[in-house]
């Protein structure tokens, strides 16, 4: 996994792609939709071998900063889903794009451990919100919003695992219609999914909402109780930061 990356990285790259998502909307006919095909279902990427976390062989990366936890935790365009106990101590949110390889590498390299160490323990819980900056980023959002609150997450760590079968396919709606019928979609609710422009709204106004209330302007970004970590962090390093709230 590649070292924490700065916001500097990739913020003008962020802020002009929203800009574009904004003001012009999203050109899905460029995903392919209208040579959609019939597509066998494949099988999802084997998840990464878990592995315990050890905050001590790591320090804890200073914050970029802090926000209002009431106004993070404020209501969104699109609800949360909530990732843990609801009523865990340590709130973990990230903005994060579909088609960003860090995003990618945190939830298949670093997520596992997390999940087992702390989300399932009940000692912190993660939401993942929608921060796309291309066109398929949004279309794979929207598609898991679509697999129902119950599957989304599923529906998430699914896309991540099989990113480079449709992140860079020359045909995306084929790839994504894969991995759509996985969560027991037809092609119709594919087609249905993704031209629901109203879905399409909300997904854009999360990401607009990230970057005009809480600066978010690269992916990932973390809030851990209101401290902003933007960049890619490592197991060991986001364990730390756990661990500095409990």
């Amino acid at each position: 996994m590649s070292d924490r990356q700065t916001s500097a990285d990739r913020a003008p790259r962020l802020r002009s792609a929203a800009r574009a998502l904004l003001i012009s909307g999203v050109a899905f006919a460029a995903l392919g939709f209208a040579s959609v095909a019939s597509a066998q279902t494949t099988p999802a990427a084997p998840a990464a071998t878990e592995r315990a976390t050890n905050p001590a062989a790591a320090t804890a990366p200073t914050s970029d900063g802090s926000v209002d936890v009431s106004k993070l935790m404020s209501p969104q365009a699109l609800p949360d889903v909530v990732i843990g106990n609801a009523d865990a101590p340590v709130t973990i949110v990230e903005y994060a794009s579909m088609t960003c390889t860090h995003c990618r590498d945190f939830h298949t390299e670093s997520y596992p451990a997390i999940k087992k160490d702390y989300l399932d323990t009940g000692k912190a819980k993660l939401i993942i919100r929608e921060f796309p900056f291309d066109p398929r980023a949004v279309a794979a959002f929207m598609l898991a919003r679509c697999a129902g609150d119950e599957r989304r997450t599923a529906m998430v760590d699914v896309l991540f695992d099989q990113q480079g079968e449709w992140a860079a396919a020359e045909n995306a709606s084929v790839a994504l219609l894969k991995i759509a019928q996985l969560a027991g979609m037809s092609q119709d609710q594919f087609k249905a999914c993704l031209q629901n422009t109203e879905l399409q709204g909300k997904v854009v106004a999360v990401q607009a909402a990230g970057q005009s209330d809480y600066g978010v302007s690269a992916t990932p970004t973390f809030f851990v109780n209101g401290d902003k970590y933007a960049g890619a962090l490592s197991a060991d390093q986001m364990a730390a930061v756990i661990e500095k709230h409990l």
